[in-house]
């Protein structure tokens, strides 16, 4: 695509200025815009047009998709709660498949190596384009230009705020469930599907025009307690089995296992001690990756030798947090989805392990937003570059890798921290300029790096607070030449050619595009 049909957006980024068919909103700095209007609903339903003994369970997938009115263009979503043991994603466009239908939209909250299965129907043109994370085979399929459409990347609550502005329009929402029964209530708390959570799935079924749940453990009514409500459902589907559970939650979510992974997680924590971050009350959130979780573990050793309690940590919610949580070490876990059995177990158990969805805790359009309440966020990057700008989508060849998740929502929570190695596979981390820009550096306070800590120099404070540390803080530029000195200079992945996807910033608008990639 040439850069006449591209235009320069606030981050100096060339970004596309209509993306499949829509014009777009180019970004323009955090903060600075803020949509209007009103947020978009679906048709009024009535309760006259549904079965009176509340049973609204048909027979198959197939005859639920039928009766939804499945059509060609339409825009069909799924859930990420069963990661990468889901069985319904795929079912549902085999059908799709079968029924001869074409040119469809799929919005899933994330995808996985699982749906490899989907290139078939993207060659074919079953499925139009994904407006979703891709990676894996999904990634390197999109990135090499063999998607008819072209890809939107979104955060989740990015996800959310696209389905209230109608820039996502569902006509068909199919909502795995761990337990739900005949009117539509559902959860994921309990069966052999269980996943915990079902929150990246609650917007589809407020706003979705139809809307299915499937479950491979049908309840007497009532579903109790519902994270799904019956009265957003149309019709109800049993299958023998709707995901994996050994790929659902693996149940071996461990502490990294690296001397290099382990030493970034311990200057982290000794990081957020020195500067105070860690205090009675505070807040923090951590992932599930091995760094991360080692990152927690550090935390509990230095709260409990202080005596220090944490208000709430922000999940996903795995045994590491669900042991702090029952230690008294943190109040609550506010949860945003359940990595292992033993937060699906917590859950379930614990009333101070708490569901959100993201509306409650990144939605640009709520009042509020749980994440700007969070005191310290830890989280991770595939590139960061001089100005602290950060990329999570690719990798410095230009490749999809995944999707953003709830990363930029993270970026608004009061000191964010990202610990990353200097270099991958003898890549450098940190370079001039990231390939893929997903979040602005102004949000991103410190680098942490095994060679060196990198402060933001707009966060003076935190400077001022290690003026008498023995940790080593070191320029931005210093890190990104020590890499440099190891690996040498990278090579910058080639822009210029057809644009695959478009990366939307928290508030709907284009931050920027990712280019096709050449083999």
């Amino acid at each position: 695509m040439s850069k006449e049909k591209l235009i320069k957006n606030a981050a100096g980024r060339w970004v596309l200025s209509e993306l499949n068919g829509k014009s777009v909103v180019p970004f323009q700095g955090v903060g600075k815009f803020k949509p209007t209007g009103r947020i978009k609903s679906r048709r009024i339903n009535t309760y006259a047009d549904y079965p009176a003994d509340g049973n609204k369970t048909v027979k198959n997938l197939k005859e639920a998709l039928i009766k939804a009115g499945l059509k060609d263009g339409m825009t069909l979503s799924t859930h990420h709660h069963f990661r990468n043991g889901d069985l319904i994603a795929n079912q549902v466009f085999d059908i799709a498949h079968e029924l001869g239908i074409k040119d469809l939209v799929w919005i899933p909250s994330a995808s996985f190596p699982c749906h490899e299965h989907l290139i078939k129907y993207l060659e074919d043109g079953t499925i139009n384009r994904i407006e979703g994370s891709m990676n894996g085979p999904l990634g390197r399929f999109t990135s090499l230009g063999n998607m008819s459409g072209t890809a939107v990347l979104r955060s989740h609550g990015g996800r959310y705020q696209a389905i209230q502005d109608g820039d996502v329009e569902i006509d068909i929402a199919i909502i795995g469930a761990g337990c739900a029964d005949p009117f539509g209530n559902a959860n994921g708390l309990y069966g052999q599907s269980a996943s915990g959570l079902l929150g990246f799935a609650l917007a589809d079924s407020e706003y979705a025009e139809k809307v299915i749940v499937v479950t491979d453990n049908m309840v007497e009514f009532p579903c109790i307690p519902w994270q799904i409500q019956g009265n957003h459902v149309d019709y109800t589907v049993v299958m023998d089995k709707v995901g994996i559970p050994e790929k659902i939650v693996s149940g071996t979510t461990q502490i990294t296992k690296s001397p290099d992974r382990l030493l970034l997680a311990e200057m982290t924590a000794r990081f957020c001690e020195h500067t105070g971050i860690i205090q009675e009350g505070f807040s923090f959130q951590t992932g599930a990756g091995g760094t991360s979780l080692a990152v927690s573990d550090y935390f509990r050793t230095i709260m409990k030798s202080k005596g220090i309690k944490a208000r709430f940590a922000r999940g996903g919610s795995n045994k590491y947090l669900v042991q702090m949580l029952e230690e008294g070490l943190i109040e609550y876990i506010l949860d945003g989805q359940t990595f292992d059995l033993e937060g699906i177990r917590s859950m379930a158990e614990n009333p101070n392990h708490v569901w959100t969805s993201p509306f409650t805790s990144y939605n640009y359009h709520g009042k509020g937003n749980f994440a700007g309440m969070v005191d310290v966020a830890i989280l991770g990057a595939t590139e960061i570059d001089v100005n602290f700008n950060g990329n999570v989508v690719t990798h410095s060849d230009g490749y999809l890798l995944h999707g953003i998740g709830g990363w930029q929502n993270c970026l608004f929570s009061k000191t964010v921290i990202l610990p990353v190695p200097l270099f991958r596979d003898r890549i450098p981390v940190i370079v001039d300029e990231v390939t893929t820009l997903c979040g602005p550096g102004e949000l991103i306070d410190v680098i942490i790096t095994e060679r060196g800590i990198a402060i933001n120099p707009l966060r003076k404070d935190l400077f001022e607070k290690m003026k008498d540390s023995d940790l080593p803080v070191k320029s931005i530029h210093e890190l990104k030449d020590e890499a440099e000195e190891i690996c040498g200079k990278p090579l910058k992945a080639r822009k210029g050619g057809e644009v695959i996807a478009g990366i939307k910033w928290v508030d709907g608008t284009l931050i920027d595009v990712v280019h096709k990639v050449e083999k």
